[in-house]
């Protein structure tokens, strides 16, 4: 199990964790991240995994790590709200809106679910149970305190979690439903899109038809980007996906097409207490079951 890191979470963030080549080390950070990183040694903003703050001629060995705060970046603000639909001593359920990221990564660090709660409601242990993709609404779960995180996770690492969502697709070619989709899902560092190979099956969905294009999607494991393969590869991709079946480039400001997919519902045997839990979004899915499946406008195919 990772040691906790040396330093608190500051205005919703946790600091960044720097695994080490070896050696002197205001030179390693000055090497790779540029002056900047080096200002912070020198300010005594850089500690190691015990705490004791780094300076100019600290040295350590290869696989070793330091422990400082990111600068942060502008980002565009993801303009929607996020209702919290429970609140306990445990637990905070909240109705995520699409284009919010759950955590932290790569351009989207304070525009996100995880960063805004932490600031809102003053939790700053706050940790996501699961994770939503950023182009995903909905339901999304999150436990108050570090040393509940773990019997939460393991629900849903464990499959013991009931998770539906609903979909909605333009297109219908007399797919013949309910069906339960099962593959392998294979997706690879450096590829926006996860891929469907050939071998042993990792990845299943129970699809059926609710409505007028719209779908439930009910999945018994939770591979990366599942339920928009399955639906692509059934030939229903979902509206506004950017992904599948092909890439379309849109631009990060742009909240005008979202993925009509949506976490509808969790339901699970809390590991605690043994009641029974479940958490139903309020959010609704665009009626667009006749609209064709478009690119937003000035989008283009990514060849």
């Amino acid at each position: 199990m990772r040691r906790p890191a040396p330093l608190p979470v500051r205005d919703g963030l946790g600091p960044a964790r720097v695994r080490l080549f070896g050696g002197p080390v205001l030179a390693e950070l000055q090497a790779r991240f540029g002056a900047a990183a080096g200002a912070k040694v020198r300010a005594g903003e850089v500690v190691d995994a015990d705490g004791v703050v780094v300076t100019d001629t600290t040295v350590l060995p290869a696989g070793a790590h330091v422990y400082l705060y990111r600068e942060l970046r502008d980002e565009v603000p993801v303009p929607f709200d996020m209702p919290v639909l429970h609140r306990d001593d445990d637990l905070v359920v909240v109705d995520k809106p699409h284009f919010l990221a759950t955590t932290p990564r790569g351009r989207h660090v304070t525009q996100t679910a995880l960063v805004r709660l932490r600031r809102e409601l003053d939790l700053p242990e706050l940790s996501p149970a699961h994770r939503l993709d950023r182009l995903t609404a909905g339901v999304l779960m999150f436990t108050t305190r570090r040393e509940l995180r773990g019997a939460y996770q393991s629900l849903f690492a464990a499959a013991a979690v009931r998770k539906t969502y609903l979909a909605r697709s333009a297109v219908d070619q007399g797919v013949a439903l309910p069906t339960g989709v099962r593959s392998r899902i294979v997706k690879r560092r450096g590829h926006l899109q996860a891929v469907e190979e050939p071998g042993e099956p990792n990845a299943e969905t129970l699809i059926e038809r609710c409505g007028d294009g719209l779908y439930r999607l009910t999945p018994s494991t939770g591979r990366t980007h599942q339920l928009r393969v399955h639906m692509a590869a059934l030939g229903l991709p979902i509206i506004g996906d950017p992904l599948y079946p092909e890439v379309i480039e849109v631009a990060p400001e742009d909240f005008t097409n979202p993925l009509q997919l949506l976490a509808h519902r969790l339901e699970f045997t809390d590991p605690l207490s043994g009641r029974r839990r479940e958490f139903v979004s309020a959010r609704m899915l665009h009626d667009v079951s006749d609209a064709p499946r478009a690119a937003l406008p000035g989008s283009r195919p990514r060849r």
